[in-house]
């Protein structure tokens, strides 16, 4: 498998995990579901680090579709390059980076690190279109 697919791979995993501490949070909060919470899961309101993961999960999930949908004809164009498998890496390290630092409220790197991440995906996409 190729540099691109392995990491849209990791990205894929990573980004699909990101609702766990979400949902950490929510047991945390306001315990297991049961039928009552089904129809409002949220009696007691969060505290604010879980309502960050949960914006992180969200963001996360926003990002990853253009990211996908170019790696995925990068491959099938045969576009897949040097620079392309560069990108594909500093973008699941960003977005990872990105996460971590919005769960913790760090400011300034969250959106440095939101900010690569996009120059990542605008690097594949010139891969594409030079």
């Amino acid at each position: 498998m190729t540099t691109e697919l392995t990491y849209l791979s990791y990205t894929a995993i990573l980004t699909a995990a990101l609702w766990i501490p979400y949902v950490t949070c929510q047991v945390m909060t306001n315990g297991f579901l049961t039928p009552p919470n089904y129809r409002d899961p949220t009696p007691r309101p969060l505290p604010l680090w879980g309502k960050r993961t949960d914006r992180a999960y969200l963001n996360a999930v926003e990002v990853f579709a253009p990211f996908a949908a170019l790696v995925l004809v990068a491959h099938l164009a045969g576009k897949s390059n040097g620079m392309t498998a560069f990108w594909v890496v500093f973008f699941f390290w960003t977005r990872l980076i990105h996460a971590v630092v919005f769960w913790f409220a760090i400011p300034y790197i969250r959106t440095l690190a939101f900010t690569a991440g996009f120059i990542a995906i605008a690097g594949i996409f010139w891969q594409l279109i030079k």
